[in-house]
């Protein structure tokens, strides 16, 4: 049997849409010839297990993960538009918080503070941050230290409980929170965005037949714009989809290219 994932905004708190998403989702792969589609999205496994599974039929993975650590593993086969704050098209942004009652108001008067990413290898977390403060570090560094959450849910709670100073937050993930877990954005404030650059895609393995990759399209297309679906895909911030390849995530790399440029490769 297949597997299928959709790792990047699987809150607890929209989980039940999640799997309406999917139950129609793979309804429509079946009608369009797909064989061993899962009935159930593959949780609790680490994202790097689901991406590298031979057996993957879909997944959503960080434009980032597609041009670096799995380039040639993973392609895309659509991108999904979201209706969240700061999202344009196709294109996403992260949003800048520091602590409630931080004097810091400007990200480039931050040199010296402490900074939380959730992974080395995420662009709303760490890239899209590297990028800007590129221009402003100090012989290759700009913080005192980086720390790693693992999750920008656990970057939030490092940031409130005084752990770190600062950190850039996925812009669909900062939305699904004020919408449904509001809560954990206590003690967190905004003081900026990062530049915009294409969201997270739907993937597929690199290898998979051309004929598969167009029937799961087809089938991506047909459970985003059924109508009686509308609730569950508002709920998941679902706005629309456009197809979209490899090439469509040449900004993950002009992100990295930017900040190489100006002497500052690593976020540190």
């Amino acid at each position: 049997m297949a597997t299928a994932s959709l790792p990047m905004y699987d809150l607890p708190d929209i989980r039940e849409a999640q799997d309406s998403f999917w139950a129609d989702l793979a309804q429509n792969l079946i009608e369009n010839g797909i064989p061993d589609v899962p009935q159930n999205l593959t949780r609790g496994r680490s994202v790097h297990d689901l991406w590298s599974d031979p057996d993957l039929l879909i997944s959503q993975c960080c434009g980032y993960d597609i041009t670096h650590r799995y380039s040639g593993c993973l392609r895309p086969v659509a991108t999904p538009l979201f209706a969240a704050e700061g999202c344009l098209a196709e294109n996403y942004c992260s949003t800048i918080v520091v602590a409630e009652k931080s004097s810091f108001t400007d990200v480039r008067e931050m040199a010296g503070t402490i900074a939380v990413i959730n992974g080395p290898e995420s662009h709303s977390g760490m890239s899209s941050l590297r990028h800007l403060i590129a221009r402003h570090h100090h012989q290759g560094r700009f913080f005192s230290d980086v720390k790693i959450s693992g999750s920008h849910i656990a970057s939030l709670h490092m940031i409130r409980n005084h752990q770190a100073d600062i950190a850039a937050i996925d812009s669909v993930t900062l939305t699904l929170l004020q919408l449904h877990n509001k809560e954990i954005l206590t003690g967190i404030k905004a003081i900026g965005t990062t530049y915009t650059a294409p969201a997270p895609p739907y993937v597929v393995r690199a290898s998979l037949e051309e004929d598969q990759v167009k029937k799961i399209r087809q089938s991506l297309i047909k459970t985003f714009e059924k109508p009686t679906l509308a609730a569950c895909r508002a709920r998941l911030l679902l706005n629309g989809i456009t197809m979209t390849q490899t090439e469509d995530y040449w900004l993950m790399d002009a992100f990295k290219d930017h900040a190489t440029k100006y002497g500052f490769p690593s976020l540190q």
